[in-house]
């Protein structure tokens, strides 16, 4: 795959899939930024990367918050003169019934899952535009695809996502930027664990509706963003891809 030398922000970077698709493009030449909240686990990725001859950036970002956004994109057009991609990956979710839950935790899900990706893409499209080139891939899930018991507001804000990103492939593909979604289905990653907590039987009932009968690894998620964010994708835009062992064939 053609990534090697091409700046690619990656948001969430710092664990989990966000971590494995880091890796993945370091390890395949590109210059990752790792926009991560957390510094602990942003800088760990960024020493793997540079221990293995990489070369990475890590930048403290909360996606929630636009002044910070913008600041990232800038740091980087500083660092790397370009922005040659980007991977919507951070995201949060908590698993409750939705009569239980409450206002505060709807705005936390939607403001990081669906208004993060929407900020990232407008603040490094300003750049990406007049070059007529980039390749934007948002994460979403098969929980915005098909629903999902217990998260009744994140399958909306995925679902948001998926839409968003079909929207936006419309309107900038005359600049020769393609925007696609990756939707993962259930994987084996901090968030998850935290997730199901102290309920092994969720993730054992899971694995069991999977016809792969595995939960999803990182890797298995990073080799389908290196495909859409490099050059053998140049003629695929606004499309969804479920990578989740076809727990969903829709």
């Amino acid at each position: 795959m053609h990534v090697s030398g091409k700046t690619i922000i990656v948001t969430g970077a710092g664990r989990g899939i966000g971590r494995g698709i880091a890796l993945k493009l370091a390890r395949e030449g590109a210059n990752v930024v790792i926009a991560e909240m957390n510094e602990s686990d942003g800088q760990s990725v960024a020493k793997e990367i540079a221990d293995e001859s990489g070369r990475a950036l890590f930048l403290k970002v909360d996606i929630t918050d636009r002044v910070q956004v913008d600041l990232m994109v800038d740091k980087v057009v500083s660092e790397f003169d370009v922005i040659d991609g980007l991977v919507n990956n951070a995201g949060w979710d908590k698993i409750e019934n939705f009569i239980d839950s409450e206002e505060a935790t709807w705005e936390k899900v939607l403001a990081i899952n669906l208004l993060g990706p929407i900020r990232c893409c407008q603040a490094v499209l300003k750049h990406m535009i007049p070059r007529k080139h980039g390749k934007i891939v948002n994460i979403g899930s098969d929980a915005g695809r098909v629903g999902s018991s217990g998260e009744a507001v994140y399958s909306a804000a995925k679902g948001g996502v998926i839409s968003f990103t079909k929207t936006l492939a419309r309107e900038i593909a005359r600049y020769q930027i393609n925007v696609n979604c990756i939707c993962p289905g259930p994987s084996d990653t901090p968030l998850f664990a935290e997730i199901i907590g102290d309920n092994p039987k969720i993730g054992e009932a899971l694995v069991k509706s999977i016809p792969l009968r595995r939960l999803g690894k990182p890797e298995d998620i990073a080799n389908a963003i290196m495909f859409l964010i490099s050059n053998e994708a140049q003629f695929v835009t606004g499309q969804t891809l479920s990578v989740s062992g076809g727990l969903t064939m829709v």
